[in-house]
C-alpha cells in the first residue's frame, strides 16, 4: 500500500534541517525502492526555503509508516511541528505498477 508522509517543520528550524539533512537522506536511501518519491515542501518566497517534507512510501500498514516517520533523523532531531500520514493511490507515473 502506498502512503504519503507530510511533515511540517517548526518555525525557524532551517538550521536543524540542514544539520540533519545528510542523515535524513541516508535514512531514506536505506529504505530502497519502498520510497517512491521524496522531497522538501517549499515556502512561496522568491528564493524558496524548505518548510517541510513529503515522502511517498510503500508499506504494509500505517503503523509501519508511523514507525518509519518517527525514526527519520529529522523527526528524532525535533525538526517537525507535525506529521500527517495518509493512504495514497498512485494513478500516473512511470513508477506506478500497471494494472493487468
Amino acid at each position: 500500500m502506498l502512503f504519503v508522509i507530510l511533515a511540517k517543520d517548526k518555525p525557524g528550524s532551517l538550521e536543524v534541517r540542514m544539520a540533519n539533512r545528510e542523515a535524513h537522506l541516508k535514512y531514506l536511501s536505506g529504505a530502497g525502492d519502498r520510497v517512491k518519491a521524496a522531497g522538501p515542501l517549499l515556502d512561496g518566497a522568491d528564493e524558496p526555503k524548505p518548510i517541510g517534507s513529503m515522502i511517498v512510501i510503500d508499506a504494509a500498514s500505517e503503523g509501519a509508516v508511523r514507525l518509519f516517520a518517527d525514526n527519520d533523523p529529522y523527526a528524532t532531531a525535533g525538526l517537525f511541528e507535525g506529521v500527517e500520514i495518509q493512504h495514497w493511490l498512485g494513478v500516473l507515473g512511470d513508477w506506478v505498477p500497471k494494472k493487468a
